[in-house]
């Protein structure tokens, strides 16, 4: 158990996204127990234990979509024949017929675990203060960079520098930039955060300070596909006028930057490779195999076929065209 803690710990200390799938119940026979725990990475490799072959492959599938979706999943696995009892039948609760010898059920809870979005401010004057305070109230890690910033003025913020030392932030997918310097130190910092990749980079300022910085950019070699990202003025236009209120407009753009993203990523089609190229189904019980680690393979009519174990292959080279049908 401790170790799970210690490698959960450590994985979102460094901003990586995991998940936890954790067998609640077990109806024997089963190889696993209740207790029982996984961490699945966002590549699919796991670690732990959640049962054997039928039951890893479906509880790494969906801890990706969980990954995708940030969505947890109770899973219950069991015997084609017991699907959709009405006992069994409850919302929330996704079912998977598994047909492996052992006959058995498992459930399994699956929660994902994303990283925690990053609110960068540099400055030190009120509207820095004012994002800091509001981006913490809405639970993000916020790290205040400004020449005269002080913790004693940045109370809420995670991380407060004195310097532009950029070298002590770590970037992530969710890390959201706002240069709020009016004017001290603008350049720099944007060189930086256009450089460094982030989701979202801001600067508040005038149009005509504005475009003075985006001149000095330009001449200093960044180039304008950068420069394109650069959302100036910084905020949705909601007729802010105080720094609060400039604040708010801010964290409300990077909100609706968030969960637009968010919803395009479940809502689209992932251009990767056919999932027949990388995955094939057992045609005995339906399972999802992995052609590359696939250790069970059967050759009928001149295609290859993929099983999840030895049983299943052995079914079929009994009967081909049973399952073929």
């Amino acid at each position: 158990m401790f170790d799970y803690l210690d490698k959960a710990h450590t994985l979102q200390a460094s901003g990586q996204p995991f998940a936890l799938a954790t067998v609640v119940r077990a109806e024997r026979p089963t190889s696993a127990k209740a207790g029982a725990k996984a961490i699945i990475m966002a590549d699919g490799a796991l670690t732990g234990w959640v049962g054997g072959s039928c039951a890893q492959p479906t509880v790494i599938r969906e801890a990706l979509k969980a990954l995708q979706d940030g969505q947890p999943r109770f899973l219950r696995l069991t015997p084609p024949e017991k699907l959709g009892k009405a006992a069994h039948a409850q919302a929330g609760i996704i079912e998977v017929a598994l047909t492996c010898i052992s006959g058995g059920t498992l459930e399994v809870y699956i929660e994902p675990y994303l990283p925690q979005p990053q609110l960068i401010v540099i400055g030190h004057l009120p509207i820095a203060e004012a994002l800091a305070t509001l981006g913490k109230g809405l639970n993000y890690s916020v790290t205040v960079l400004g020449l005269d910033a002080t913790p004693s003025r940045f109370p809420q913020a995670d991380l407060v520098l004195d310097r532009l030392d950029f070298s002590q932030v770590r970037l992530t997918s969710q890390t959201y930039v706002v240069v709020a310097t009016h004017g001290n130190y603008d350049e720099e910092a944007l060189e930086w955060a256009l450089d460094a990749g982030a989701a979202y980079v801001a600067l508040v300022a005038s149009p005509k300070r504005a475009e003075a910085v985006l001149q000095y950019l330009r001449e200093t070699g960044v180039a304008e596909a950068r420069l394109a990202r650069l959302k100036c003025p910084a905020g949705l236009d909601i007729g802010a006028s105080t720094p609060e209120e400039i604040a708010l407009s801010i964290l409300a753009e990077i909100v609706q930057l968030r969960r637009r993203t968010a919803e395009t990523l479940a809502q689209s089609e992932t251009p990767t490779p056919a999932p027949a190229q990388t995955e094939a189904i057992d045609p005995v019980c339906g399972m999802t195999v992995e052609i590359a680690t696939a250790r069970y393979v059967a050759a009928h009519a001149g295609q290859t076929y993929y099983f999840c174990s030895a049983g299943c292959r052995r079914s079929f080279e009994k009967e081909p065209e049973k399952y073929l049908a």
